[in-house]
């Protein structure tokens, strides 16, 4: 305040005079920089090689406001990413002949020309939009924090990425049954040993003469948590390994991987909680020491962050939790396995484990180690070759056993998404198209199948067959033959044995259902019942509309004027009709026939 109040004064504040403070994520001056993301750790970003400079400094300086404390890109990978796609646009940019100095020479065609360049050099109409979009990010950021510095025409370009229409990407692939069977057997197998090994601790009798040294070497480990190549303990060791011609090439990783779990063991163990677990494969990465939370009834909740999901990142997964098969199980197994290593690394991420120099925490370039797994247990895909494992297909393969074992029940099998993002996401993939294939042919057939006729020649061929020594019924019998097993309008092949209802139980479905029953078989003695029945139900036409006759009458009446009758010689039919008029069947119809 300008001065104390006194009464019947207002009171009043002085300006402040003070220069703001300028934000210190704005201050890039320089194309070589560091940027340390929320997740993931720093990353260096080398734009130095870039030209024009002055367009360079500008997408530097957004491309760290991007990264800045609540900012869009919060992840190491994600902004790894623009680093590498965004100097695209100034080998663009550099045979356009422009003079482009700034962002200001920019101008909206430049980004459709970079749309139609990127497609000249190959990336496709999925993969080239996401260059474009990276681009059109950081301009729209320069366009927000300085407005003068972007054409008008620009920035009504950057409304949008691409100015072509949106191609859905190919869904990625899920693995065979088969193939998630020899995965899941080698993790297992893997775990199996891990175990063993650190549950038997370090081992000195390989050369009883140096097992002082030994011993030394594994107490250092104990106390200092890493034995250094340089350290004395491991250099005698190695020389004494050395005069008794011993090879050392691994020495170091067996002495610690008597304590620690390693890179190498990491494999099989994320191996195995994907696809237990169905969870992508950054959620895996980052699980925590307190992801399994309340526990009962042999379920529990694995809480993991999924940074995609922007505004509701913190999710839950429920899963079994009945002994270490399970995928709770696998979680405590992990934590107990890394227990040694986190007394000298206390990051409180899942995956603690030595790797050559030192205790680290979280998983990285895992490509090398991924590879000789597969190739050291064998395992090979679909068509005997040797497999290249992508451990992000492991999600959809998850989610693809359990839609066989659910049997395509999307209520069951729609677990975490929305249906239609799970049938489209997770349900419409390459391996399961065969299944989806054989479920509609299966439908089509049964539905066009029907029952078989057997016109009069054929009947007397079947009497006569079945009459033999060595009798070929194919499923037709003299009982049946003979009417001892006629329904009303078919005789039956299995009265309780209905494809209509399970097995051992009595059909329970209307009469007219033989027309569609694969048990039905139609003779000549059933026509005079067909008929009948064709008459009532071309009567039903004047009680019905024409949708609903259609929709209760309209397949049957198909059947068996284009289907049944038809299969008869033209003189069977009419002495059937014949039959009708003089000896009517006995009348078995639906309650409205009757009424």
């Amino acid at each position: 305040m300008t001065a104390a109040p006194r009464k019947g004064r207002k009171v009043s504040f002085a300006a402040d005079t003070a220069a703001p403070q300028a934000d210190p994520w704005s201050q890039i001056s320089t194309l070589r920089f560091m940027i340390h993301p929320l997740y993931g750790g720093e990353l260096l970003v080398d734009f130095t090689g870039l030209r024009p400079r002055g367009l360079a400094l500008a997408f530097a300086r957004s491309l760290f406001m991007l990264a800045a404390p609540r900012g869009p890109i919060m992840v190491r990978s994600s902004l790894k990413t623009y680093a590498n796609q965004l100097p695209s646009f100034f080998s663009y940019l550099a045979g356009t002949g422009d003079g482009i100095n700034g962002p200001a020479d920019l101008r909206a065609h430049h980004i459709d020309g970079f749309e139609t360049w990127l497609s000249a050099q190959g990336k496709s109409c999925v993969h080239g939009p996401t260059y474009v979009a990276k681009v059109v990010s950081v301009l729209r950021r320069i366009a927000d924090d300085s407005p003068e510095l972007v054409d008008c025409g620009l920035r009504e370009r950057l409304r949008y990425v691409s100015s072509h229409a949106h191609v859905r990407s190919r869904p990625r692939d899920a693995y065979s049954p088969y193939v998630a069977r020899q995965l899941r057997d080698a993790a297992r197998a893997d775990i199996a040993a891990i175990e063993a090994r650190l549950r038997s601790g370090p081992q000195f009798d390989e050369v009883p003469q140096i097992d002082g040294a030994y011993c030394k070497a594994h107490a250092a480990i104990e106390t200092y948590g890493v034995l250094g190549y340089r350290d004395p303990t491991f250099q005698s060791l190695y020389k004494l390994r050395k005069k008794r011609d011993l090879t050392s090439d691994r020495l170091n990783l067996s002495l610690h991987a008597a304590h620690y779990l390693t890179a190498d063991d990491i494999v099989p163990l994320l191996v195995l909680l994907l696809i237990e677990t169905g969870l992508e494969l950054e959620c895996c990465k980052s699980l925590t020491l307190d992801c399994l939370r309340n526990a009962a009834g042999g379920t529990v909740d694995i809480a993991y962050t999924k940074l995609r999901a922007h505004g509701a990142e913190h999710k839950t997964i429920r899963v079994r939790d009945r002994g270490s098969s399970t995928a709770g199980g696998l979680i405590r197994r992990i934590i107990a396995l890394s227990s040694k290593a986190r007394v000298h690394n206390s990051s409180d991420n899942l995956w603690v484990y030595f790797q050559p120099g030192e205790i680290t925490a979280g998983i990285r370039q895992l490509r090398l180690k991924v590879s000789a797994w597969t190739q050291r247990h064998c395992i090979t895909d679909d068509q005997g070759k040797p497999l290249h494992l992508c451990l992000s297909y492991l999600r959809k393969t998850h989610k693809a056993l359990w839609y066989l074992k659910t049997e395509g029940h999307m209520a069951r099998f729609a677990v975490g998404h929305t249906v239609d993002i799970a049938a489209r996401h997770y349900a419409d993939i390459p391996s399961l198209r065969p299944l989806h294939e054989q479920t509609v042919a299966d439908a089509l057939e049964e539905v066009l199948a029907g029952p078989m006729i057997l016109p009069p020649q054929d009947e007397d061929r079947l009497r006569g067959e079945l009459a033999s020594p060595d009798p070929d019924d194919g499923g037709i019998s003299t009982a049946l033959l003979n009417g001892e097993q006629d329904v009303w309008l078919a005789s039956c092949g299995n009265f309780y044995s209905s494809p209509f209802a399970s097995a051992g139980t009595p059909c329970p479905t209307p009469f007219w259902a033989c027309l569609d029953c694969r048990n039905a078989v139609i003779t000549a003695r059933k026509l005079p019942a067909i008929l009948t029945f064709l008459s009532f139900v071309d009567a039903q036409r004047i009680g019905l509309s024409a949708a609903d006759w259609t929709a209760k009458f309209g397949h049957a009446h198909d059947r068996i004027v284009q289907q049944i009758l038809p299969a008869f010689a033209e003189d069977v039919v009419t002495r059937a009709r014949a039959q009708v008029a003089n000896d009517p069947p006995t009348v078995y119809l639906p309650p409205e026939a009757r009424a």
